[in-house]
């Protein structure tokens, strides 16, 4: 029998795993042991795999030793099996149209920030779900428990995406973003002139979640105007219990575990008016624990005329797949893919973002 690839698969199980939203040391558990075999050559990881030895290579243990002796044996990996087998998630005809439409994705981290895996690996799972573009968005400084990025990081970062985009296949782009806080005043926590650097700019609040509705209003609004704004990022601040949740669900119902946040409380008519009015896009983000905006206010952003960008807001390369949930929640409310800013080629969402400058 044919030997498969054991570094694919387990690259493979680690991005399911990720995309099921399973706790980190799991995940890297196998992206350590794929990590571990890229080192080396395949004549000594097939005679490790002989001799049993596979686990006393340094980020490889006893579950990801077996996994790789399976796949070197020509078997797909029970590990890996039982996850395809109940990974699937079946979507409605109308949510896999608007999946489909999706050439990319506007909202993500890397570990240059909260992030957990490097920006090359990010791009790389891209490229594997069909993407044509990504945006890299990490946090800007003020958000300090995520690592912000200084202005002096950002510029690094700026470079280093012109670099990783020389190595990535024709045909797929990395593109320059962030996902910048929006101050207590409605600024923004970014030098302006690097803002205008950027290909494209997710606002988000993070702090003073619990203003009043006045204030918040305020805030939003503020940012909305500002020109170097394209994105209002997850416009309630709200957490759900991501165990219960999922594809149709809203997360405002059944019973509540895990870690929530009630929404923000603003004044969503001027917000999405003032969002129409600028053609900013309102995100839908697809975090299971996030599901922002709740349906009855993605209802009412459609109404006023929004565009949207539906994001995943991936911490990890397997969570690029959750577009699928704000996919199925916008197919709900009714939004038609050319609503969808990143259903757009690449060089329509830049020229849409430049726009706003």
């Amino acid at each position: 029998m044919t030997a498969r690839d054991p570094i694919a698969d387990l690259r493979r199980i680690a991005f399911l795993l990720e995309r099921a939203n399973e706790g980190t040391y799991r995940v890297r558990a196998f992206r350590s042991a794929a990590a571990a075999l890229a080192g080396l050559p395949d004549q000594e990881i097939a005679e490790r795999a002989a001799a049993g030895t596979l686990a006393q290579l340094s980020g490889v243990g006893e579950v990801t030793a077996r996994c790789i002796a399976e796949s070197l044996a020509g078997e797909e990996p029970v590990y890996l099996r039982r996850l395809e087998a109940t990974a699937g998630v079946d979507l409605d005809d109308a949510t896999a149209a608007l999946r489909a439409a999706l050439r990319g994705d506007c909202h993500l981290h890397s570990d240059w920030s909260d992030g957990g895996s490097p920006i090359e690996e990010m791009a790389l799972a891209g490229v594997e779900l069909g993407h044509e573009y990504l945006v890299l968005t990490d946090h800007s400084p003020r958000l300090t428990v995520a690592r912000g990025l200084t202005a002096a990081r950002l510029r690094r970062q700026i470079e280093r995406v012109a670099a990783i985009n020389q190595s990535l296949p024709e045909g797929f782009r990395l593109f320059t973003g962030i996902e910048v806080d929006i101050l207590e005043d409605g600024s923004l926590d970014q030098q302006d002139s690097l803002l205008a650097e950027l290909d494209v700019v997710v606002a988000s609040v993070h702090s003073g979640l619990r203003d009043d509705a006045g204030r918040m209003t305020r805030r939003m609004l503020r940012a909305v105007e500002n020109p170097h704004v394209d994105i209002l990022g997850h416009c309630t601040g709200r957490k759900v219990p991501a165990s219960n949740v999922g594809l149709g669900g809203d997360g405002d119902k059944g019973h509540r575990t895990g870690r929530t946040r009630p929404p923000s409380d603003f004044d969503a008519a001027a917000v999405f008016a003032a969002c129409a009015a600028a053609d900013k896009a309102v995100e839908i983000n697809c975090r299971p624990d996030r599901l922002d905006p709740p349906k009855r206010l993605l209802r009412q952003a459609l109404e006023a005329g929004c565009r949207f960008a539906i994001d995943s807001d991936a911490h990890a390369p397997g969570q690029l797949d959750w577009q699928r949930y704000g996919c199925e929640r916008a197919s709900l409310c009714g939004v038609e893919p050319d609503r969808v800013v990143n259903t757009w080629p690449a060089d329509e969402l830049l020229a849409w973002t430049a726009g706003h400058d």
